[in-house]
C-alpha cells in the first residue's frame, strides 16, 4: 500500500533480522525498503554450528547472501547506505540519508541495525579476526573448544562471567587475559573457585600457527592456547531509536514489547539492538513476530493518527 509516496515499512539494517523481515513482509505483500549499512555483525562469523539446519555449520557471509539471494525472488533488493537521522511526522516517519539522497518515508519503521564487538587493543588484530582466530560468542562456538585451552580476553565482571561461563561449559582449563587492568579480590577468589588462572599484563604479541593462535606474549612470557575469546562488551547501534526518544537500558540496548514495538509509536525493533540474547535465531524471530505485527495494523491508522491505537 502506498500513500504519497509512504511506504507500509521502512527496515534499517541488513543482518540476519533485517532480512528475516523483508521477507516476511514482501510475502505479506506490503510495500517496504530494506537499507543496508553493509556492515553486519553476523558476517564476521567465521563457522556458526548452532543455527538450525546447517549440521555442518555455516559462515556468516554465506548465510547472509542465502538471505538476499531468497529475497531477490521477490524483487527486493537491499539498498546500500547509511541512515543518519529518523524523522517522526504525524502518520509517518521520514528517513535521511548520510549522502544526502531523497529521503525514505515510510507509516512504520523496524530498526535492526543491531551492534558491533569492542576490539581487544591486540597487535595484528584485525587480520586475527579476519581469520576467525579471536572469537566472540562462546554460544555460538563454544561447543567446538571443548576440552581445549581456552583464553578469554576481559576486563571485571564481564570478562570473568564469560571466563566462568566457558569454565562451566565446555573447558577446565581457561585463562583470563585483563590486558593490564587489575582483578579485585572477589573477582580473583571467584575465579580461583571455578580454577581460572587470571594474567593481568598486557599482552605484547601474538603468535600464530596455521588457522590457529598458538601463543600470546604477555609481560615478557608466553602462554600457549588453542581458543581466544574476547568479552570486552559490545556498542549497540541504537541511536536513531534513542533520539525519538525510545526507551532503553544503560547499554543502549532498545526495550520492546511483546510484538517487539519500541516505546515510539510505529518504531519496531528486532535483533542485537534490543535487549537480551544477542543470537540469530533470536534476532529472526524478532523478526518475525514484529513483520507480523506490522503487517497486521498496516491498514489502521498509524499509533498517532486520529483513532489509532497505541494498546501494547
Amino acid at each position: 500500500m502506498e500513500q504519497d509516496g509512504c511506504l507500509d515499512c521502512l527496515i534499517i539494517g541488513g543482518g540476519p533480522a533485517g532480512l528475516t523481515a523483508a521477507l516476511y513482509l514482501a510475502r505479506f505483500n506490503r510495500r517496504l525498503a530494506l537499507v543496508d549499512g553493509g556492515d553486519s555483525r553476523a558476517a564476521w562469523i567465521p563457522t556458526s554450528h548452532n543455527f538450525p539446519l546447517f549440521a555442518e555449520g555455516i559462515g556468516g557471509r554465506d548465510m547472509l547472501a542465502r538471505q538476499r539471494e531468497n529475497l531477490a525472488q521477490y524483487g527486493i533488493e537491499p539498498r546500500r547506505g547509511q541512515v543518519t537521522a529518523l524523522e517522526k511526522r504525524e502518520g509517518r516517519f521520514v528517513a535521511r540519508f548520510e549522502d544526502g539522497s531523497p529521503p525514505i518515508e515510510a507509516r512504520r519503521v523496524l530498526l535492526a541495525t543491531g551492534s558491533h564487538d569492542i576490539e581487544p587493543s591486540l597487535p595484528d588484530h584485525a587480520d586475527a579476526l579476519r581469520r576467525g582466530l579471536v572469537r566472540y560468542c562462546p554460544i555460538c562456538d563454544g561447543y567446538e573448544a571443548r576440552g581445549r585451552k581456552v583464553a578469554v580476553i576481559g576486563h571485571g565482571a564481564r570478562g570473568l562471567g564469560e571466563a566462568v561461563f566457558v569454565a562451566r561449559s565446555y573447558s577446565p582449563d581457561v585463562t583470563l587475559l585483563t590486558l593490564g587492568d587489575p582483578i579485585s579480590e572477589e573477582d580473583a577468589g571467584r575465579a580461583e573457585e571455578h580454577g581460572i588462572r587470571v594474567i593481568t599484563a598486557p599482552i605484547d604479541a601474538l603468535e600464530v600457527e596455521g588457522d590457529r593462535i598458538s601463543a600470546v606474549r604477555a609481560g615478557g612470557q608466553e602462554h600457549r592456547f588453542e581458543t581466544l575469546y574476547s568479552a570486552l562488551g559490545l556498542t549497540v547501534r541504537s541511536d536513531l531509536a534513542t533520539r525519538l526518544g525510545a526507551e532503553h537500558d544503560d547499554t543502549g540496548s532498545l526495550i520492546v514489547d511483546d510484538h517487539c514495538r519500541t516505546t515510539v509509536p510505529g518504531l519496531y525493533a528486532a535483533g542485537d539492538v534490543v535487549r537480551g540474547l544477542n543470537q540469530i535465531v533470536v534476532a529472526m524471530g524478532h523478526a518475525a513476530i514484529a513483520a507480523t505485527d506490522i503487517h497486521n495494523r498496516c491498514e489502521l491508522p498509524t499509533e498517532d493518527e486520529p483513532g489509532g491505537n497505541r494498546a501494547r
